[in-house]
């Protein structure tokens, strides 16, 4: 039974368009939005098509969220700002009907259609198209209609589970994680065709660099600081400067609370971004939300930062592998990102951290692994899904994350071999697909859903 005939059976008479929506907050919809995750099409509230052109650059003053968009309204091509919210009423409420910034503005993007009827309007009254994306497209961007949290004990779909042999376990396992990688290369096909494969490689790894609650600040940074842009930028120093000053960790002042070693590369740091700072600080509504406490050294957004610093350095060298994917190009991507080094950055936590006796790797296994698996191998599946899925079979799994874990006791409680099924990195996607398809569909703490009598039928 394929993966995908088990969900409609689970859920046959359930429309996602149907179903309450929790929504993220609006930056993060942006950050979707401008990853080409709702794709092209729309209609605007009167029924007119709109095609998008060109998704624009992130604006880091204050104004419309987008500048130099270009769509298509019925056909005709328009070229300016564009503006994301939640909901229609934002624009009165956020009150850029009446700030001048807003004039030019070509498309306002909303999420929710909503009860009464509102009107987009420019300051001097013109009518600006407004379109609502469907909430298809939103559940199939989010891969997670209802945002719930599923608990971790054993489900009753352990119960099944528990006397299914492991084989056929597997195979469950292995129609997910097919079913997840072709997700996968959807969403990838979407962001390359928004921005070309170098700013999908680019916003792809900084995505892959975040951690935990730092995922969406890093991703943001990905869109912010484009790889075209960077480009532009002559020196690494400079380039580094711009990721940092980005994601509002620099100051004049910063070197004096460092360790005399650390202080020239600060300055130089402050040095360039006092330069860039004018055209690139964002404006404090648009400020990066970092978490800056409650994480490993290695995880701390800094470091993390300075890996991001590392690729930029050395993007030649991570971006040919990508351009002809295979099993000795992913090798040697593999190769070249967990032998990545910096100057600084192999020997320093934080900006203000002491020197380490000893280097540091920027880019462990376990990460390049991760990446491997969500960019890499679906990216690859799309010329050849054959060579790609026994690939991603060889991938180790790493250390599980708490929602592999609790997907892992929801469905195989204390089935003694419970280990087995999340030591491959496809196993572990694999969990977290059924977690999201089914757990986390859930409302009712696993007494109303029908998945564990579907898997009798498995």
């Amino acid at each position: 039974m394929p993966y995908a005939a088990l969900i409609q059976q689970v859920r046959p008479n359930v429309r996602v368009a149907d179903a309450p929506l929790p929504l993220p907050d609006e930056l993060e919809l942006q950050a979707l939005w401008f990853a080409g995750a709702f794709g092209r099409d729309l209609t605007t509230n009167s029924g007119a098509t709109v095609r998008i052109v060109q998704f624009g650059e992130w604006n880091h003053a204050a104004g419309p969220d987008f500048l130099h968009a270009a769509v298509e309204i019925d056909g005709t091509l328009h070229s300016g700002p564009l503006e994301i919210d939640t909901h229609p009423i934002d624009w009165e409420q956020h009150g850029h009907a009446v700030n001048p910034n807003f004039e030019d503005v070509i498309l306002h993007v909303v999420f929710e259609p909503g009860r009464q009827t509102h009107f987009t309007r420019s300051p001097s009254g013109r009518e600006i198209p407004r379109a609502v994306v469907p909430l298809d497209l939103i559940a199939e961007a989010l891969n997670n209609p209802i945002l719930a949290r599923a608990a971790s004990h054993p489900g009753r779909c352990s119960h099944p589970l528990a006397d299914l042999p492991a084989e056929r376990v597997h195979n469950l396992l292995t129609e997910a994680a097919k079913f997840r990688l072709q997700r996968k290369a959807r969403q990838l096909q979407q962001l390359e065709d928004s921005h070309g494969l170098e700013e999908a490689l680019c916003q792809s790894l900084a995505r892959a660099l975040g951690y935990g609650p730092n995922k969406l600040p890093m991703t943001l940074l990905g869109q912010r600081a484009t790889r075209r842009h960077l480009k532009t930028l002559r020196t690494n120093i400079s380039r580094e400067s711009l990721l940092f000053g980005l994601s509002g960790f620099l100051d004049p002042d910063l070197h004096k609370r460092a360790p005399d070693e650390s202080r020239r590369y600060l300055e130089s740091l402050w040095q360039h971004w006092w330069k860039l700072r004018p055209a690139h600080e964002p404006s404090p509504e648009r400020a990066l939300n970092w978490a800056m406490s409650g994480s490993r050294p290695p995880n701390h957004p800094h470091r993390r930062l300075g890996a991001l610093a590392a690729v930029s350095a050395e993007w030649p060298k991570l971006s040919r592998p990508v351009h002809r994917p295979g099993a000795a190009a992913m090798k040697k991507l593999h190769q070249r990102l967990t032998h990545l080094e910096h100057p600084f950055w192999s020997h320093h936590y934080t900006l203000t951290s002491k020197k380490t006796p000893r280097p540091v790797a920027l880019f462990g296994a376990a990460r390049s692994n991760e990446f491997l698996g969500n960019y890499y191998i679906p990216r690859w599946s799309l010329t050849n899904p054959a060579a790609a899925w026994q690939a991603f079979l060889k991938l180790p799994g790493g250390t599980p994350s708490d929602p592999v874990r609790r997907a892992a006791t929801r469905l195989f409680g204390g089935r003694r071999d419970q280990t087995s099924f999340h030591k491959k990195l496809w196993q572990q996607q694999a969990l977290l697909q059924i977690y999201q398809d089914f757990c986390l569909q859930d409302v009712s703490d696993c007494e109303d859903c029908p998945f564990p009598e579907q898997l009798t039928q498995w």
